[in-house]
């Protein structure tokens, strides 16, 4: 990239917590948050008690706010942080904050409405419009610029990042909030990823339900969390600066079906190769995986990345073992876990993994997503 991009400001929810010292506290122990939830039937990660009480208290400060989805709360959260924490107070920043599923708890609400009575609610549409979330936040923060909503599946929140990377370059904004949100914890949901036999059951599982990043399980076991991420991003050097995006990469592979992605991640390859572009191999330290989880995800991904570095891989973590996996928000968690390593010069692995992280200096990251359709992304994170 000609110029690097300053992250000037984190902010999150999600079954980590809704503050930087809970989150960060979190990833340093070894159990999960995920857990059997009896009404759905199925292993999830939710929001922390206190996580879901500031959601409700937003809800509860405007009218307005109590018809709008949970995926619009969660992103109204973490961007008011990342926004407070860059020092954003004139309005004059961009938005790109995408979802995956978008609103779809009030989607199957009004669904259901509509079976039982052949109508719907007067603010089904708009409440339902994936464009609904970023609009709703360039509200709430009062931003003057551009407001863009998009879905790439489970790549959307670093396509955002993408997306933001190119308006700050191109000179057409000078800052950006990029990231995403994902509340679709619902019965419908929950099927769809049982129905493609991608979740794990509550029978014979270990004290870890998501076994991402196990390369030897005989079962997919990928557990869908919520939550929402965003990143303030700012062009060159600033003095408050969290971290650099130093370099992008993103690719897609043609597909041979609608979620199929190949055994050897031509994405991922792609997608790395063009981050490293002018990167030497050895300067990496560290690669925080997408790894859903699922068998051929998790392989896929590692095959790439062997393909890429040879024998002399990174150290490799994922954080979809302790969260699960927040498909649109689970980029900008994934570098968010990136930017907590370097900032705390802490490693977080994988605690079921044999492989030991190196007593050694955190300089580079470099950060992965993919989603449905083979749409990668990969980022290279400096120390600031």
């Amino acid at each position: 990239m000609k110029t690097p991009i300053a992250i000037t400001g984190l902010g999150s929810i999600s079954p980590l917590g809704s503050n930087a010292e809970e989150q960060w506290n979190a990833y340093q122990e070894t159990t999960t948050k995920i857990a059997w939830e009896e009404d759905l039937e199925a292993f999830t990660a939710r929001l922390t008690p206190e996580g879901q009480k500031a959601i409700q208290a937003i809800r509860r400060e405007d009218k307005n706010y109590l018809r709008i989805d949970p995926s619009v709360l969660y992103a109204i959260y973490a961007g008011r942080i990342a926004v407070a924490q860059a020092g954003w107070k004139d309005g004059d920043f961009g938005i790109n904050v995408g979802s995956s599923r978008g609103a779809t708890q009030l989607f199957e609400k009004f669904f259901e409405t509509y079976k039982e009575r052949n109508i719907v609610p007067t603010q089904a549409s708009p409440s339902t419009t994936l464009g609904n979330i970023s609009s709703w936040l360039a509200n709430d923060l009062k931003s003057n610029g551009p407001d863009i909503s998009h879905s790439i599946t489970c790549s959307t929140a670093l396509h955002a990042l993408l997306n933001g990377v190119a308006w700050l370059q191109s000179g057409m904004a000078k800052k950006f909030l990029v990231g995403g949100s994902e509340a679709a914890l619902t019965p419908f949901t929950i099927a769809q990823i049982r129905a493609m036999k991608l979740t794990p059951t509550e029978e014979g599982t270990s004290a870890y339900p998501s076994m991402a990043l196990n390369l030897f399980k005989k079962n997919n076991t990928m557990v869908l969390g919520e939550g929402a991420a965003m990143a303030c991003l700012e062009l060159g050097k600033k003095k408050n600066a969290l971290a650099y995006v130093t370099s992008v990469g993103y690719a897609t592979e043609k597909l041979e079906h609608a979620v199929s992605i190949s055994s050897e991640g031509e994405c991922f390859q792609k997608s790395i190769a063009m981050a490293l572009d002018g990167t030497d191999l050895s300067e990496i330290d560290a690669i925080v995986m997408h790894a859903p989880g699922t068998l051929k995800g998790d392989t896929s991904e590692m095959a790439a990345i062997k393909k890429v570095f040879g024998e002399e891989v990174p150290m490799l973590t994922t954080n979809k073992w302790k969260i699960g996996h927040t498909f649109g928000a689970s980029g900008l968690l994934s570098l968010e876990l990136a930017v907590k390593m370097l900032q705390e010069q802490r490693f977080i692995g994988v605690p079921y993994l044999k492989d030991k992280s190196k007593d050694s200096e955190l300089k580079k990251i470099l950060v992965n997503a993919v989603g449905f359709g083979g749409n990668a992304v990969s980022i290279i994170l400096e120390r600031a």
